[in-house]
């Protein structure tokens, strides 16, 4: 009784010269692995172990694969497409970083220049109690949070640092706004080595009420 032996495909070995660091593969991980029928790329959809390991597995690897799963003319074919990859994946990596860098500075230039900011930092550096513990001159940083405007009115609510010759710290500033008009409705510091938050708020109003009594008792005596 006779049988069939069973046939066996041995992979395609790669040649030593294209087994290398795959770029195209390293930077566009499953969108490479579906243009170079190389599936297992599909992987780096699986949430934590696709997007931290496999981006180098394939990197590592993807050569190999590429070149075994594919249909080359020769050499110089296989190198041809696979620097396209590799450029293409630079183009896209630095395109979508230079829009997140559009992004992120908009957003930034758009609160540093908030009427809401200018309104705090103003009434950060009018407040003696801030002066008191942060020394003057003060010197504002970039603010943090989220302005929003419809018609005449909007919110704030803003986070960013304060520096003076004594200490630093950080300032919060919760702002309102009513007919074309910003008020300030908490102004807080927190001072760096200290416990506790200082209304501002409340200590100008204090001072403002001082002054009055001062101008009053002035005008009675």
């Amino acid at each position: 009784m006779m049988s069939n032996p069973t046939l066996r495909t041995e992979p395609k070995p790669i040649p030593a010269e294209l087994d290398r660091w795959n770029w195209g593969a390293f930077l566009l991980n499953w969108i490479w692995g579906v243009g170079n029928n190389t599936f297992i790329a599909l992987l780096t959809l699986v949430p934590f172990f696709g997007i931290l390991i496999m981006p180098f597995v394939l990197g590592a690897k993807g050569s190999k694969w590429a070149w075994r799963n594919g249909r080359w003319d020769s050499v110089a074919h296989f190198k041809r497409v696979q620097r396209l990859w590799a450029i293409w994946g630079a183009v896209i990596w630095v395109g979508l970083f230079l829009w997140f860098a559009a992004l992120f500075g908009g957003v930034f230039y758009s609160l540093k220049n908030s009427e809401a900011y200018a309104l705090g930092a103003a009434r950060l550096r009018a407040s003696a109690e801030a002066a008191d513990v942060l020394g003057t001159p003060i010197a504002t940083g970039f603010p943090w949070g989220s302005v929003s405007i419809g018609g005449g009115s909007g919110s704030a609510t803003l986070t960013f640092s304060a520096t003076g010759p004594k200490a630093a710290g950080q300032v919060f500033v919760d702002a309102v706004r009513h007919d074309g008009v910003w008020s300030i409705r908490s102004l807080r510091l927190s001072v760096e080595g200290r416990d506790g938050v200082i209304d501002l708020l409340r200590g100008m109003r204090a001072e403002l009420e001082g002054a009055h009594v001062r101008r009053a008792a002035a005008q009675m005596g």
